[in-house]
Protein backbone atom coordinates (compact mmCIF):
# COMPACT_ATOMS: atom_id res chain seq x y z
CA UNK A 1 0.00 0.00 0.00
CA UNK A 2 2.89 2.35 0.86
CA UNK A 3 4.49 1.84 -2.55
CA UNK A 4 1.15 2.53 -4.25
CA UNK A 5 0.71 5.77 -2.32
CA UNK A 6 4.27 6.80 -3.21
CA UNK A 7 3.57 6.12 -6.89
CA UNK A 8 0.36 8.17 -6.80
CA UNK A 9 2.16 11.02 -5.02
CA UNK A 10 4.94 10.93 -7.62
CA UNK A 11 2.38 11.02 -10.47
CA UNK A 12 0.57 14.02 -8.95
CA UNK A 13 3.85 15.86 -8.40
CA UNK A 14 4.96 15.18 -11.95
CA UNK A 15 1.64 16.51 -13.30
CA UNK A 16 1.92 19.65 -11.15
CA UNK A 17 5.55 20.16 -12.19
CA UNK A 18 4.60 19.87 -15.86
CA UNK A 19 1.81 22.43 -15.47
CA UNK A 20 4.14 24.75 -13.56
CA UNK A 21 6.66 24.56 -16.38
CA UNK A 22 3.93 25.38 -18.88
CA UNK A 23 2.76 28.40 -16.87
CA UNK A 24 6.29 29.72 -16.43
CA UNK A 25 6.99 29.27 -20.12
CA UNK A 26 9.54 26.45 -20.02
CA UNK A 27 8.61 24.79 -23.29
CA UNK A 28 10.68 23.12 -25.92
CA UNK A 29 10.94 24.98 -29.21
CA UNK A 30 7.84 25.21 -31.42
CA UNK A 31 7.49 22.49 -34.05
CA UNK A 32 7.22 23.59 -37.66
CA UNK A 33 6.05 21.10 -40.29
CA UNK A 34 6.09 22.35 -43.89
CA UNK A 35 2.98 21.75 -46.00
CA UNK A 36 2.76 21.99 -49.78
CA UNK A 37 -0.28 21.92 -52.04
CA UNK A 38 -0.31 19.20 -54.69
CA UNK A 39 -1.56 20.89 -57.89
CA UNK A 40 -2.92 17.66 -59.41
CA UNK A 41 -5.16 16.60 -56.49
CA UNK A 42 -5.42 19.90 -54.55
CA UNK A 43 -4.42 17.94 -51.44
CA UNK A 44 -2.16 19.41 -48.76
CA UNK A 45 0.96 17.34 -48.15
CA UNK A 46 3.19 17.51 -45.07
CA UNK A 47 6.63 15.99 -44.68
CA UNK A 48 8.06 14.27 -41.61
CA UNK A 49 10.84 11.72 -41.16
CA UNK A 50 10.56 8.51 -39.18
CA UNK A 51 12.30 5.25 -38.34
CA UNK A 52 15.88 4.09 -38.03
CA UNK A 53 17.50 5.19 -40.21
CA UNK A 54 15.34 8.28 -40.57
CA UNK A 55 13.63 8.58 -43.94
CA UNK A 56 11.34 11.41 -45.10
CA UNK A 57 7.69 10.61 -45.77
CA UNK A 58 5.06 12.76 -47.45
CA UNK A 59 1.64 12.57 -45.79
CA UNK A 60 -1.70 14.08 -46.87
CA UNK A 61 -3.03 16.38 -44.13
CA UNK A 62 -6.43 15.36 -42.75
CA UNK A 63 -7.62 17.94 -40.23
CA UNK A 64 -10.26 15.61 -38.76
CA UNK A 65 -8.35 12.32 -38.61
CA UNK A 66 -7.45 10.91 -35.18
CA UNK A 67 -4.08 9.42 -36.06
CA UNK A 68 -1.15 9.28 -38.44
CA UNK A 69 -1.06 6.27 -40.73
CA UNK A 70 1.34 5.26 -43.46
CA UNK A 71 2.27 2.35 -45.71
CA UNK A 72 5.25 1.16 -43.70
CA UNK A 73 6.16 -1.51 -46.28
CA UNK A 74 6.97 1.23 -48.79
CA UNK A 75 10.31 1.82 -47.07
CA UNK A 76 13.10 -0.38 -45.65
CA UNK A 77 12.29 -1.95 -42.28
CA UNK A 78 12.93 0.43 -39.39
CA UNK A 79 15.06 -1.13 -36.67
CA UNK A 80 13.35 0.99 -34.00
CA UNK A 81 9.74 0.14 -34.92
CA UNK A 82 7.84 -1.81 -32.26
CA UNK A 83 4.43 -3.46 -32.53
CA UNK A 84 1.89 -2.56 -29.83
CA UNK A 85 0.12 -5.30 -27.86
CA UNK A 86 -3.66 -5.51 -28.06
CA UNK A 87 -3.82 -5.52 -24.24
CA UNK A 88 -1.72 -2.38 -23.75
CA UNK A 89 -2.79 1.06 -22.56
CA UNK A 90 -1.66 2.52 -25.89
CA UNK A 91 -3.93 0.14 -27.76
CA UNK A 92 -6.86 1.27 -25.59
CA UNK A 93 -5.99 4.90 -26.37
CA UNK A 94 -6.10 4.19 -30.08
CA UNK A 95 -9.34 2.19 -29.87
CA UNK A 96 -11.07 5.00 -27.99
CA UNK A 97 -10.83 7.21 -31.09
CA UNK A 98 -11.14 4.46 -33.68
CA UNK A 99 -14.65 4.33 -35.12
CA UNK A 100 -13.71 1.24 -37.09
CA UNK A 101 -12.93 -0.64 -33.89
CA UNK A 102 -16.40 0.09 -32.53
CA UNK A 103 -17.91 -1.48 -35.63
CA UNK A 104 -15.63 -4.49 -35.37
CA UNK A 105 -15.69 -5.03 -31.63
CA UNK A 106 -15.29 -8.76 -32.03
CA UNK A 107 -11.96 -8.25 -33.79
CA UNK A 108 -10.57 -5.46 -31.67
CA UNK A 109 -10.70 -6.81 -28.11
CA UNK A 110 -7.74 -7.61 -25.87
CA UNK A 111 -6.22 -10.98 -26.78
CA UNK A 112 -3.03 -12.14 -25.10
CA UNK A 113 0.04 -12.34 -27.35
CA UNK A 114 -1.65 -10.50 -30.21
CA UNK A 115 -0.88 -7.18 -31.81
CA UNK A 116 -3.15 -4.14 -31.71
CA UNK A 117 -5.20 -3.78 -34.87
CA UNK A 118 -6.69 -0.38 -35.72
CA UNK A 119 -8.64 0.79 -38.73
CA UNK A 120 -7.02 3.80 -40.44
CA UNK A 121 -9.40 5.90 -42.50
CA UNK A 122 -8.58 7.23 -45.96
CA UNK A 123 -10.48 10.53 -46.04
CA UNK A 124 -10.08 10.82 -49.81
CA UNK A 125 -11.71 7.51 -50.75
CA UNK A 126 -13.86 7.17 -47.63
CA UNK A 127 -12.48 3.67 -47.03
CA UNK A 128 -10.99 2.05 -43.93
CA UNK A 129 -8.41 -0.71 -43.76
CA UNK A 130 -6.98 -2.96 -41.08
CA UNK A 131 -3.63 -1.72 -39.83
CA UNK A 132 -1.22 -2.47 -37.01
CA UNK A 133 -0.58 0.07 -34.26
CA UNK A 134 3.16 0.65 -33.89
CA UNK A 135 5.55 3.05 -32.21
CA UNK A 136 8.73 4.47 -33.67
CA UNK A 137 10.86 7.58 -33.65
CA UNK A 138 9.82 10.58 -35.77
CA UNK A 139 11.76 13.72 -36.63
CA UNK A 140 10.13 17.10 -37.29
CA UNK A 141 11.39 20.62 -37.85
CA UNK A 142 11.57 23.09 -34.97
CA UNK A 143 12.45 26.75 -34.57
CA UNK A 144 13.78 29.07 -31.91
CA UNK A 145 13.97 32.84 -31.93
CA UNK A 146 17.33 32.79 -33.59
CA UNK A 147 17.21 30.06 -36.16
CA UNK A 148 14.78 28.16 -38.34
CA UNK A 149 15.58 24.62 -39.44
CA UNK A 150 16.34 22.79 -36.19
CA UNK A 151 15.31 19.13 -35.91
CA UNK A 152 13.40 17.62 -32.98
CA UNK A 153 13.01 13.87 -32.57
CA UNK A 154 10.19 12.21 -30.66
CA UNK A 155 10.61 8.60 -29.55
CA UNK A 156 7.77 6.10 -29.08
CA UNK A 157 5.44 8.00 -31.39
CA UNK A 158 2.24 6.02 -32.08
CA UNK A 159 0.90 5.55 -35.60
CA UNK A 160 -0.65 2.89 -37.78
CA UNK A 161 0.94 0.83 -40.53
CA UNK A 162 -1.57 0.33 -43.36
CA UNK A 163 -1.36 -1.79 -46.52
CA UNK A 164 0.02 -0.12 -49.64
CA UNK A 165 -3.37 -0.52 -51.34
CA UNK A 166 -4.77 1.99 -48.83
CA UNK A 167 -2.83 4.78 -50.58
CA UNK A 168 -5.43 4.88 -53.34
CA UNK A 169 -6.52 8.42 -54.18
CA UNK A 170 -3.65 10.15 -52.38
CA UNK A 171 -1.31 12.63 -54.05
CA UNK A 172 1.54 11.09 -56.01
CA UNK A 173 4.38 10.12 -53.66
CA UNK A 174 2.28 10.34 -50.48
CA UNK A 175 2.89 7.47 -48.07
CA UNK A 176 -0.14 7.97 -45.83
CA UNK A 177 -2.16 10.60 -43.99
CA UNK A 178 -1.34 12.97 -41.14
CA UNK A 179 -4.18 13.29 -38.62
CA UNK A 180 -4.63 16.61 -36.79
CA UNK A 181 -7.93 15.73 -35.09
CA UNK A 182 -8.84 16.01 -31.43
CA UNK A 183 -7.57 12.65 -30.25
CA UNK A 184 -4.87 11.61 -27.80
CA UNK A 185 -2.95 9.85 -30.60
CA UNK A 186 -3.14 12.61 -33.22
CA UNK A 187 0.11 14.36 -34.13
CA UNK A 188 -0.59 17.60 -32.18
CA UNK A 189 -1.71 15.69 -29.06
CA UNK A 190 1.33 13.41 -29.03
CA UNK A 191 3.72 16.33 -29.59
CA UNK A 192 2.00 18.26 -26.81
CA UNK A 193 2.39 15.34 -24.42
CA UNK A 194 5.96 14.45 -25.39
CA UNK A 195 7.36 17.99 -25.63
CA UNK A 196 5.25 19.62 -22.91
CA UNK A 197 3.62 21.94 -25.40
CA UNK A 198 0.29 23.69 -24.77
CA UNK A 199 -2.74 21.89 -26.19
CA UNK A 200 -2.99 24.02 -29.29
CA UNK A 201 -1.76 23.98 -32.85
CA UNK A 202 -1.75 26.29 -35.85
CA UNK A 203 -2.70 25.42 -39.40
CA UNK A 204 -1.76 27.90 -42.11
CA UNK A 205 -2.31 26.65 -45.68
CA UNK A 206 -1.53 28.35 -48.95
CA UNK A 207 -1.67 27.70 -52.68
CA UNK A 208 2.06 26.89 -52.49
CA UNK A 209 3.84 26.47 -49.14
CA UNK A 210 2.07 26.39 -45.79
CA UNK A 211 2.80 25.10 -42.30
CA UNK A 212 1.55 23.21 -39.26
CA UNK A 213 2.85 24.65 -35.99
CA UNK A 214 2.65 23.24 -32.48
CA UNK A 215 4.10 24.60 -29.29
CA UNK A 216 4.48 27.94 -27.54
CA UNK A 217 4.14 30.51 -30.30
CA UNK A 218 3.15 33.93 -28.99
CA UNK A 219 3.01 35.80 -32.29
CA UNK A 220 2.06 39.18 -33.69
CA UNK A 221 -0.53 37.47 -35.86
CA UNK A 222 -2.05 35.29 -33.13
CA UNK A 223 -2.45 38.26 -30.83
CA UNK A 224 -4.90 39.75 -33.31
CA UNK A 225 -6.97 36.63 -33.99
CA UNK A 226 -10.76 36.51 -33.73
CA UNK A 227 -12.06 33.64 -31.57
CA UNK A 228 -15.15 31.48 -31.77
CA UNK A 229 -16.15 28.35 -29.81
CA UNK A 230 -14.74 25.15 -31.26
CA UNK A 231 -17.05 22.14 -31.28
CA UNK A 232 -15.68 18.63 -31.61
CA UNK A 233 -17.41 15.38 -32.46
CA UNK A 234 -15.11 12.40 -32.02
CA UNK A 235 -12.14 14.12 -33.64
CA UNK A 236 -13.57 16.48 -36.29
CA UNK A 237 -13.74 20.26 -35.78
CA UNK A 238 -16.91 22.34 -36.13
CA UNK A 239 -17.97 25.94 -35.60
CA UNK A 240 -21.46 27.45 -35.31
CA UNK A 241 -22.41 29.67 -38.24
CA UNK A 242 -25.63 31.48 -37.31
CA UNK A 243 -26.21 33.36 -40.55
CA UNK A 244 -24.67 34.10 -43.95
CA UNK A 245 -24.34 37.51 -45.56
CA UNK A 246 -23.40 38.42 -49.13
CA UNK A 247 -22.25 42.02 -49.56
CA UNK A 248 -23.78 42.76 -46.18
CA UNK A 249 -27.25 41.37 -46.99
CA UNK A 250 -28.38 38.51 -44.80
CA UNK A 251 -29.61 35.38 -46.55
CA UNK A 252 -33.09 34.07 -45.79
CA UNK A 253 -31.74 30.87 -44.23
CA UNK A 254 -33.24 29.72 -40.96
CA UNK A 255 -30.64 29.54 -38.19
CA UNK A 256 -31.70 25.99 -37.34
CA UNK A 257 -30.61 24.86 -40.83
CA UNK A 258 -27.07 26.11 -40.15
CA UNK A 259 -26.62 24.99 -36.55
CA UNK A 260 -27.33 21.31 -37.14
CA UNK A 261 -30.13 19.22 -35.71
CA UNK A 262 -31.06 16.42 -33.34
CA UNK A 263 -29.77 13.82 -35.79
CA UNK A 264 -26.17 14.61 -34.88
CA UNK A 265 -25.27 17.32 -37.39
CA UNK A 266 -23.00 19.75 -35.60
CA UNK A 267 -22.97 22.82 -37.80
CA UNK A 268 -20.12 23.96 -40.02
CA UNK A 269 -17.24 21.52 -40.40
CA UNK A 270 -13.64 22.44 -41.22
CA UNK A 271 -11.91 20.17 -43.72
CA UNK A 272 -8.56 19.95 -45.48
CA UNK A 273 -9.86 17.04 -47.57
CA UNK A 274 -12.51 19.00 -49.45
CA UNK A 275 -10.79 21.36 -51.93
CA UNK A 276 -13.75 23.78 -51.95
CA UNK A 277 -16.54 24.67 -49.54
CA UNK A 278 -19.59 22.45 -49.99
CA UNK A 279 -23.07 23.57 -48.97
CA UNK A 280 -26.13 21.38 -48.38
CA UNK A 281 -28.48 21.66 -51.39
CA UNK A 282 -31.40 23.54 -49.80
CA UNK A 283 -29.03 26.18 -48.38
CA UNK A 284 -26.99 26.31 -51.60
CA UNK A 285 -30.10 27.16 -53.64
CA UNK A 286 -30.70 30.28 -51.50
CA UNK A 287 -26.99 31.09 -51.38
CA UNK A 288 -26.42 30.86 -55.15
CA UNK A 289 -29.48 32.96 -55.96
CA UNK A 290 -28.31 35.71 -53.60
CA UNK A 291 -24.76 35.55 -54.94
CA UNK A 292 -25.90 35.94 -58.55
CA UNK A 293 -27.98 38.95 -57.55
CA UNK A 294 -24.99 40.56 -55.79
CA UNK A 295 -22.66 39.78 -58.70
CA UNK A 296 -25.10 41.26 -61.21
CA UNK A 297 -25.28 44.46 -59.19
CA UNK A 298 -21.47 44.66 -59.55
CA UNK A 299 -21.78 44.30 -63.34
CA UNK A 300 -20.34 40.80 -63.37
CA UNK A 301 -21.38 38.60 -66.30
CA UNK A 302 -22.46 35.05 -65.59
CA UNK A 303 -21.22 32.38 -68.02
CA UNK A 304 -21.74 28.63 -68.43
CA UNK A 305 -20.82 26.59 -65.35
CA UNK A 306 -17.64 24.50 -65.34
CA UNK A 307 -17.75 21.35 -63.22
CA UNK A 308 -17.65 20.95 -60.29
CA UNK A 309 -18.72 24.57 -59.85
CA UNK A 310 -22.29 25.81 -60.09
CA UNK A 311 -21.60 29.52 -60.61
CA UNK A 312 -19.08 30.91 -63.09
CA UNK A 313 -18.44 34.42 -64.34
CA UNK A 314 -16.44 36.26 -66.96
CA UNK A 315 -13.32 37.80 -65.46
CA UNK A 316 -13.31 40.58 -68.05
CA UNK A 317 -13.96 43.94 -66.47
CA UNK A 318 -13.58 42.60 -62.92
CA UNK A 319 -11.13 44.68 -60.93
CA UNK A 320 -8.40 43.34 -58.65
CA UNK A 321 -6.99 44.24 -55.27
CA UNK A 322 -4.37 42.72 -52.97
CA UNK A 323 -7.09 40.26 -51.90
CA UNK A 324 -7.73 39.08 -55.44
CA UNK A 325 -10.69 39.78 -57.76
CA UNK A 326 -13.25 42.35 -56.60
CA UNK A 327 -16.27 40.09 -56.21
CA UNK A 328 -19.11 39.90 -53.65
CA UNK A 329 -17.98 39.42 -50.04
CA UNK A 330 -19.27 36.42 -48.12
CA UNK A 331 -19.60 36.67 -44.35
CA UNK A 332 -20.14 33.67 -42.11
CA UNK A 333 -21.64 35.25 -39.00
CA UNK A 334 -20.67 33.37 -35.83
CA UNK A 335 -21.66 33.91 -32.19
CA UNK A 336 -22.62 37.57 -32.78
CA UNK A 337 -22.97 40.09 -35.60
CA UNK A 338 -19.54 41.43 -34.62
CA UNK A 339 -17.82 38.06 -35.07
CA UNK A 340 -17.66 36.96 -38.67
CA UNK A 341 -15.42 34.97 -40.99
CA UNK A 342 -15.13 37.02 -44.18
CA UNK A 343 -14.40 35.23 -47.45
CA UNK A 344 -13.51 37.36 -50.44
CA UNK A 345 -11.33 37.66 -53.52
CA UNK A 346 -8.85 34.84 -53.91
CA UNK A 347 -10.50 32.78 -51.16
CA UNK A 348 -13.81 32.73 -53.02
CA UNK A 349 -12.93 32.52 -56.72
CA UNK A 350 -11.16 29.86 -58.80
CA UNK A 351 -9.63 30.78 -62.15
CA UNK A 352 -10.61 27.99 -64.57
CA UNK A 353 -9.46 29.59 -67.83
CA UNK A 354 -8.08 32.85 -69.17
CA UNK A 355 -11.44 34.62 -69.14
CA UNK A 356 -13.51 32.56 -66.69
CA UNK A 357 -13.58 32.32 -62.91
CA UNK A 358 -15.91 30.23 -60.78
CA UNK A 359 -17.21 30.56 -57.23
CA UNK A 360 -15.43 28.04 -55.00
CA UNK A 361 -18.64 27.07 -53.21
CA UNK A 362 -20.33 23.94 -54.56
CA UNK A 363 -23.58 22.05 -54.01
CA UNK A 364 -22.91 19.25 -51.52
CA UNK A 365 -26.23 17.47 -52.07
CA UNK A 366 -29.14 16.79 -49.75
CA UNK A 367 -27.33 14.03 -47.86
CA UNK A 368 -24.30 16.08 -46.82
CA UNK A 369 -23.60 15.32 -43.16
CA UNK A 370 -22.98 18.99 -42.25
CA UNK A 371 -24.87 22.05 -43.49
CA UNK A 372 -21.56 23.61 -44.57
CA UNK A 373 -18.09 22.09 -44.96
CA UNK A 374 -15.42 24.78 -45.28
CA UNK A 375 -12.82 23.47 -47.72
CA UNK A 376 -9.19 24.10 -48.48
CA UNK A 377 -9.55 27.12 -50.76
CA UNK A 378 -11.35 29.07 -48.04
CA UNK A 379 -8.76 28.02 -45.42
CA UNK A 380 -5.78 29.25 -47.43
CA UNK A 381 -3.83 32.25 -46.12
CA UNK A 382 -6.07 32.23 -43.07
CA UNK A 383 -4.13 31.45 -39.91
CA UNK A 384 -6.15 29.03 -37.77
CA UNK A 385 -5.31 28.36 -34.12
CA UNK A 386 -6.96 25.27 -32.63
CA UNK A 387 -6.88 25.81 -28.87
CA UNK A 388 -8.04 22.46 -27.52
CA UNK A 389 -7.47 23.48 -23.91
CA UNK A 390 -10.14 26.20 -24.09
CA UNK A 391 -12.13 24.70 -27.01
CA UNK A 392 -11.73 27.85 -29.09
CA UNK A 393 -10.81 28.45 -32.71
CA UNK A 394 -8.80 31.54 -33.54
CA UNK A 395 -8.81 32.79 -37.12
CA UNK A 396 -7.20 35.72 -38.86
CA UNK A 397 -9.36 35.97 -41.98
CA UNK A 398 -7.23 36.69 -45.04
CA UNK A 399 -3.59 37.37 -44.17
CA UNK A 400 -3.40 39.28 -47.43
CA UNK A 401 -5.02 42.15 -45.53
CA UNK A 402 -1.86 42.20 -43.41
CA UNK A 403 0.26 42.03 -46.57
CA UNK A 404 1.59 38.59 -45.74
CA UNK A 405 0.72 34.94 -46.48
CA UNK A 406 1.08 31.53 -44.90
CA UNK A 407 4.12 30.95 -47.12
CA UNK A 408 5.94 33.55 -45.03
CA UNK A 409 6.40 30.97 -42.26
CA UNK A 410 9.00 29.19 -44.37
CA UNK A 411 11.00 32.30 -45.23
CA UNK A 412 13.71 32.73 -42.61
CA UNK A 413 14.06 36.45 -43.19
CA UNK A 414 10.39 37.08 -42.40
CA UNK A 415 9.65 34.35 -39.84
CA UNK A 416 10.48 36.59 -36.90
CA UNK A 417 7.34 38.66 -37.44
CA UNK A 418 5.41 35.59 -36.28
CA UNK A 419 7.34 34.86 -33.06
Amino acid sequence: MASLNQFLLFTVCLFCLKNTFLVLGFHSNPILIPVTKDPATLQYVARISYGTPLEPSDLVVDLGSPLLWMACNSRPVSSSKRLISSCSVNCSRAKFHDLGSNKKAGVSGCLLNTNCDVFPYNGITGLTSVGELVEDVIAVGSVDRLEVGQITTVAQFLFSCAPTSHLQGLASGAMGMLGLGKASISLPSQLSSSLWHPQKHILCLSESNGVVLTGNFGTKITRSLIYTPLITNQHDYFINVRSIKINGRRLAVDKSMLLGDEEGKLGTKLSTIQPYTTVESSIYAIFSQAYVKAATSMNMTRVAAVAPFGLCFSSEGVGNSKLGPLVPEIDLVLQSEMVKWRIQGRNSMVKVSKGVMCLGFVDGGLEQSSPIVIGGLQLEDNLLEFDLGSSMLGFSSSLLLKETTCSTFLQDSKFHQFI
